[in-house]
C-alpha cells in the first residue's frame, strides 16, 4: 500500500501534467480558431472551381488527358495525410486504419498500387510494413502554403500524364466541426467530368473558347488540382487541431478525476494514522491509570 510520501509526489506529478495538458488544449483552441477560418474561405472557391470545370467538361467535343480514364487502370498513387505529431486521439489511428483496409482491399486490382505520404506517423507506419513510399512531405502543420500544394501538384500530374499512374486517390480527414472528423477518400485523378455541383451551374449556353479549349483547361485543371490538395491540407489540419483539442480537454478532466481519488486515498490513509494514533494515546492512558 502506498504511504502518503509516494501519493504526494502522485498528486503533484498529475497536477503538473494537468498544467500541460491544459496549456496545449488552449494552443490547439487558438490555432484551430485560424485552421477552421482557412477552410472555410478555401471551400466555396475550391468547389466551386470544380463545379466550373466539370461544366466545361460536358460540352461538345471537350475532351482532356485529366478526364481520360483506363478501362483498366494498372497503377495506382494513394496519397495520405496525417500528422507529424501525436496527442491528438483517434487522429492518425482512423486515417492509417482505413488507408491500410482499402489498401488491402484494392491492391489486387492494379499491378502497382504506391503511396506519398503527407505526414510522419503514416510514413512510419507503413514502413514498419515494408511498404516503402515514393515520397514524404513533413513539417506540414509549420509550412502550409499553397507555394508546397503547388509543387505536389506539379509532381503529381506529371506522374499522371506520362502514365506512371493510372489513377490517384487521397486519403484525409475531413473537418466537419471541433469535435467531429470524417474520413474520406477521393479520387482526384482521372477528374470526374459531371459533379453534384455542375447540375445547378448555368454557363449561359455554349462556351467560347480563346485562344482554345486544350489550353484554357490545361491552366484551370492546373490550378483546380493543387487547390484541391490545398483544400484537403486545410482539412487535414483543422482536423488535427480539433482532435489535439478535444484529446488534450480529455485527458486535463483525466488527470483531475486522477487528482480526486489520489486525494481522497491520501485523505484516508491520514485519517487511519490519526485514529491509530488516538488510539495508542489512550490506550497509554488507560495503562497508566489502572496501575
Amino acid at each position: 500500500m502506498a504511504n502518503t510520501k509516494d501519493l504526494r509526489n502522485r498528486i503533484s506529478s498529475v497536477k503538473n501534467t494537468q498544467q500541460i495538458t491544459k496549456a496545449m488544449k488552449m494552443v490547439s483552441a487558438a490555432k484551430l480558431r485560424r485552421a477552421q477560418q482557412a477552410i472555410i474561405n478555401a471551400r466555396p472557391y475550391a468547389l466551386r472551381l470544380r463545379s466550373v470545370i466539370s461544366k466545361i467538361a460536358e460540352g461538345k467535343g471537350i475532351e482532356h488527358r485529366f478526364f481520360r480514364k483506363a478501362e483498366k487502370p494498372q497503377s495506382v498513387l494513394f496519397i495520405v495525410l496525417t500528422s507529424d505529431r501525436g496527442l491528438c486521439g483517434s487522429f492518425n489511428s482512423s486515417i492509417i486504419r482505413f488507408a491500410d483496409k482499402h489498401y488491402k482491399e484494392n491492391k489486387h486490382r492494379y499491378q502497382t498500387a504506391d503511396f506519398f505520404f503527407i505526414g510522419r506517423r503514416a510514413a512510419e507506419f507503413f514502413k514498419r510494413r515494408d511498404v516503402e513510399a515514393v515520397d514524404v512531405v513533413v513539417n506540414l502543420a509549420k509550412d502550409i502554403k499553397y507555394g508546397i500544394a503547388q509543387e505536389l501538384s506539379t509532381k503529381i500530374l506529371e506522374w499522371f500524364a506520362t502514365e506512371k499512374y493510372d489513377e490517384v486517390q487521397i486519403i484525409y480527414n475531413e473537418f466537419k466541426s471541433a469535435i467531429s472528423q470524417k474520413v474520406t477518400c477521393e479520387t482526384l485523378l482521372p477528374l470526374n467530368q459531371t459533379s453534384e455541383e455542375s447540375a445547378s451551374l448555368d454557363l449561359g449556353g455554349d462556351l467560347l473558347f480563346e485562344p482554345n479549349a486544350d489550353e484554357i483547361l490545361d491552366q484551370l485543371l492546373e490550378k483546380h488540382f493543387s487547390i484541391q490538395i490545398y483544400r484537403c491540407m486545410q482539412e487535414s489540419i483543422a482536423s488535427e487541431h480539433g482532435a489535439r483539442m478535444n484529446a488534450m480537454e480529455n485527458a486535463t478532466k483525466n488527470a483531475g478525476e486522477m487528482i480526486r481519488v489520489l486525494t481522497l486515498s491520501l485523505n484516508k490513509i491520514r485519517q487511519a494514522a490519526i485514529t491509530t494514533e488516538l488510539i495508542e494515546i489512550t490506550s497509554g492512558a488507560e495503562a497508566l491509570q489502572s496501575s
